[in-house]
């Protein structure tokens, strides 16, 4: 048998129809808004149904920091899920949409790999069901009601040069970046220096996603600050009027997307935060749906632990009261071994040096999770055939130096059956081990100390700098009453560092803040380090580029 691309192995994949894996949680055709045969919408008014005391156990997927040689974070959910599935265990998926930017540019599809997919995986990547432009459509709105305010008169007092809201599109353009636009007559708007973002950094994309309900994310949207008048007062969304037609435009989209693994066992597909921007994971509401339905629900934090897992646990479990029960951290022996040092063409060749070098990157997100939070977690060594036992053997026994054991995860190529080893773990993790859940810091810390508990706990930094402009926003935020949120760090997802360039676990180096900003109606604060943008560019080679229908409607080369 040769060898068969994600897209061709889902294409023929025999799914059940949704009403069947809808059956599996209890729910019946009434409680779905169909989509197609194999896709629905779930009702979230079913969480105020009794589910008899049903008390969920959340596992969190998490990873090394990632490499070109790739990790398989979303695969090894998905397939540990179905490994509880073979073992006879209710359990449910909850996983972000992917964005159309990352599809089309370099990463290519998120719906899993191999014998361990979510299906359909081309309406996943493509569309789906118009979340996402949804939320670019509310996020557009008030963009256009804000500059609409100025153009009638400007009653708010609205100054143009310090308006921070930008628009959105959900797609790789550089070229969006930093635009002039409001040209031409008098008619035609206000000139001013603006700009887009890409639809997975809009706050309207992190409020969606952290909100309770639609009262929740009225109230959200309605807190989000557009800008400043000339007094330096913010100016919101509530005060242009403009909360309650963004949530209007939110009200189907805010329902969980519910599809299956190629297994056909139950996953909610629901929101998708950047994670180097914003905090990177699937909505609270199809998180709260899983666990209200499920015994055991399988969830993932976007890129290394560092990022995801960091803001699953200070920012999403804090805001959505939930307490994780067990923790995998995702890596392959290939990707260690570039950790260490070896050239990507390279990393099939058996090379014990370099993977004990690239080991302690693995080896801190470890303490991380099992010193810092205090939960129980897994290594699930993402198998690739040329993995040699010696190297395996190398990673298992530096892991139980820590007290933390490794399994294998063959869901790649044998789909949950290869899953039941990492299952069996997680089982006795949540049965056996101690769990003492608390977060990398606590609410009533400043936000310079959040920001240094971050670097200097989570990252391994000596310290925090502040840029002269991030000081003077820092002294600005704290005096409008926002000290008290949460913090969201947007860092490179390459590094523990904000130096995309340092691999490993690097020692001896600062975080440099160089901007703060108040994203106050997903409830944090942003602080920006490095080099990230909030709108990316295509590569030379666009995935893209392979993408393909032909005339019978069948796409080719989307993974």
């Amino acid at each position: 048998m040769g060898f068969k691309s994600d897209i061709e192995i889902a294409q023929e994949a025999k799914p059940q129809d949704i009403r069947e894996v809808a059956k599996k949680l209890g729910l019946t055709e009434e409680d779905l808004d169909l989509y197609g045969k194999y896709k629905a919408k779930v009702d979230y008014n079913l969480l105020k149904k009794d589910n008899g005391g049903k008390k969920s156990k959340v596992i969190l997927t998490t990873a090394i920091n990632p490499t070109p040689a790739g990790e398989g974070k979303t695969t090894t959910t998905i397939g540990v899920a179905d490994g509880l599935a073979k073992l006879g265990k209710n359990v449910l998926v909850a996983l972000r949409e992917p964005s159309l930017g990352p599809v089309f540019g370099i990463k290519g599809g998120a719906a899993g790999g191999g014998y361990a997919q979510v299906v359909p995986m081309e309406d996943i990547n493509l569309h789906f069901t118009g979340d996402f432009h949804a939320i670019g459509a509310a996020n557009n709105l008030l963009a256009a009601m804000l500059d609409n305010h100025i153009h009638q008169g400007n009653e708010l007092q609205i100054d143009s040069r310090r308006i921070t809201w930008r628009r959105c599109v959900d797609m790789n353009d550089r070229q969006l970046r930093n635009i002039v636009d409001g040209l031409g007559s008098r008619a035609d708007g206000v000139a001013r220096e603006d700009g887009f973002d890409i639809t997975v950094a809009s706050e309207v994309m992190a409020a969606f996603c952290l909100a309770d309900d639609i009262v929740d994310l009225k109230a959200r949207l309605g807190r989000i600050i557009v800008g400043y008048n000339f007094s330096g007062d913010p100016v919101t969304a509530a005060q242009l009027k403009a909360n309650g037609a963004m949530a209007a435009l939110l009200k189907d989209a805010l329902k969980p997307n519910l599809v299956q693994t190629l297994e056909g066992t139950p996953a909610f597909v629901h929101g998708g935060p950047f994670a180097n921007i914003a905090h990177g994971c699937n909505s609270v509401i199809a998180t709260r749906m899983a666990m209200h339905f499920a015994d055991y629900v399988v969830t993932e934090g976007g890129f290394g632990a560092d990022l995801g897992a960091e803001k699953f646990l200070d920012i999403k479990c804090r805001m959505a009261n939930i307490k994780p029960a067990a923790v995998i951290i995702v890596a392959t022996v290939r990707a260690l071994k570039y950790n260490g040092g070896v050239a990507k063409d390279q990393l099939n060749n058996e090379n014990l040096e370099a993977l004990e070098a690239g080991l302690p990157n693995l080896l801190k997100h470890v303490e991380n999770i099992t010193q810092v939070y205090k939960l129980p977690a897994v290594v699930a060594i993402n198998e690739f055939p040329t993995d040699t036992k010696a190297e395996v053997e190398l990673v298992r026994q530096k892991c139980q130096e820590l007290g933390v054991n490794v399994a294998l995860s063959q869901v790649w190529a044998k789909g949950g059956e290869g899953g039941t080893e990492l299952a069996r773990e997680v089982l006795r993790l949540i049965d056996e081990e101690e769990n003492n859940f608390e977060f990398c810091y606590e609410d009533d810390l400043t936000i310079e100390e959040k920001i240094n508990a971050i670097a200097t706990k989570i990252y391994g930094a000596d310290g925090v700098v502040f840029t002269p402009a991030a000081k003077k926003e820092l002294a600005n935020l704290e005096a409008l009453g926002f000290g008290n949120m949460p913090i969201c760090m947007a860092k490179t997802q390459y590094s523990l560092t904000d130096d995309l360039t340092k691999l490993g676990r690097p020692t001896g180096f600062n975080i440099t803040v160089r901007q703060l900003t108040v994203s106050a109606g997903a409830g944090f604060i942003v602080a920006l380090t490095g080099e990230i943008m909030k709108m990316p560019g295509l590569p030379k080679v666009p995935a893209a580029e392979r993408i393909d229908v032909d005339e019978n409607g069948v796409i080719a080369g989307l993974f």
